[in-house]
């Protein structure tokens, strides 16, 4: 995206009160930290305006408390861990946005940091309201957004905060994650091939419908597989399926056609008869009336391995399976496997986006390398489809 004011490496940010709005919405079970990829994302940035001898304020949610305070949602857990990682002065602020913290956040020394609790305990960050997002960008001198997945949300610590600060700027994991994803669909090295999974359609047929102008193949795994294999009239016994997809997968197959875009879907299966079941292999003409399809089979796996080592661009979005069942995993680490090796051994370029790809490639436990692993879901896939985000659109 054109025109966007990156922060500058050269900038003298030494006493500066820093709004950065970070994405620190990491799962939790029992208040404990399950997946710490997006936390670490954000470390290396934060150590630098340390070292920098900024002042900090950083902003971010978790899941989705709709404006109500929720103590399963609080980011005490993620305090703790940022405060064990960073080697300075940290405080937590659970209060309302006024001038309490106002004054908190005035008194900062050189170099600390002041996380406030989840921005979404406040009805007034989903609204966008104008007087919330004031209050909010009276807290610093510079607000720097670092975190491109909520970039597609018109929300006050996004949005609307960036009329109310002097200095507003895209933060380099932002940058990195808009560079990421150009490699694909701007500046791309021929072959593409796209591997899209999910279970709806329908959230994907914007992104996949773009994709398609400018890629090779477009290979449809995990739950969407299903919607194609019924409409070419496969049984799919009680796999999901998304309701009234047939005419979104017949829009689909029809413009790949006429862009020259190859679509793959499976050719066989993993099924059982339920989540928590062991796999039985089977050809797509074979599955039973009360079978569920759980991941890809071992022909199809071929497939994609092929497809990947013919590939000198690959962007990847969403599991090829049940991944949470460790029997339905093998399509989605094969995937990951060859995807790594070909980074390694051809430069493939590989972009890899969405919270679920991410957790499902960290479960593997093995050592992956990738251009880029995003952990955007929905701005991904909007940036993807052309979108002009409005959290972007606000740094031009």
């Amino acid at each position: 995206m054109q025109g966007i004011k990156y922060f500058p490496q050269d900038l003298n940010i030494k006493g500066k009160r820093i709004i950065v709005r970070v994405d620190l919405n990491v799962p939790l079970k029992n208040k404990k930290i399950q997946d710490f990829t997006r936390i670490e994302q954000v470390l290396p940035f934060l150590q630098d305006l340390i070292k920098r001898k900024s002042k900090i304020i950083l902003i971010s949610h978790l899941g989705r408390p709709k404006g109500e305070r929720d103590n399963t949602l609080s980011l005490l857990p993620i305090y703790k861990y940022l405060k064990e990682k960073l080697n300075t002065n940290m405080y937590f602020y659970t209060g309302e946005v006024n001038d309490e913290i106002k004054v908190k956040s005035a008194y900062l020394k050189e170099s600390e940091i002041l996380l406030m609790e989840n921005i979404r305990f406040h009805k007034e960050e989903n609204e966008n309201d104008e007087n919330f997002s004031k209050k909010l960008g009276e807290l610093g001198e510079i607000y720097i957004n670092n975190a491109f997945s909520c970039s597609h949300r018109k929300q006050s610590s996004i949005y609307s905060i960036t009329k109310f600060v002097k200095e507003i700027y895209a933060g380099p994991l932002l940058e990195k994650e808009i560079t990421a994803i150009n490699l694909v669909v701007k500046n791309k090295k021929e072959p593409v091939t796209c591997i899209i999974g999910g279970s709806k359609v329908s959230t994907k047929i914007g992104v996949i419908s773009n994709l398609m102008k400018s890629v090779s193949n477009i290979v449809i795994v995990g739950a969407m597989a299903n919607n194609f294999l019924s409409y070419n009239k496969y049984e799919i016994g009680k796999s999901i399926k998304e309701e009234n997809s047939e005419d979104v997968v017949k829009e689909i197959l029809s413009e790949a056609k006429e862009s020259k875009c190859k679509i793959i879907i499976p050719e066989d299966c993993l099924v059982s008869k339920s989540f928590e079941g062991r796999p039985i292999s089977k050809d797509i003409k074979f599955v039973e009336k009360d079978d569920i399809i759980l991941d890809i089979g071992p022909k199809t796996i071929g497939i994609i391995e092929k497809i990947i080592d013919n590939s000198n661009t690959l962007m990847w979005n969403g599991p090829a399976g049940y991944f949470e069942n460790k029997n339905f995993a093998l399509g989605t680490s094969s995937i990951a496997q060859r995807v790594s090796e070909n980074t390694i051994n051809r430069s493939l370029i590989s972009v890899l986006g969405g919270g679920d790809t991410v957790s499902a490639i960290n479960k593997t436990g093995l050592k992956l390398t990738f251009t880029h692993l995003s952990t955007a879901g929905g701005a991904f896939l909007e940036y993807l489809e052309g979108k002009d985000l409005p959290g972007l659109s606000v740094l031009k």
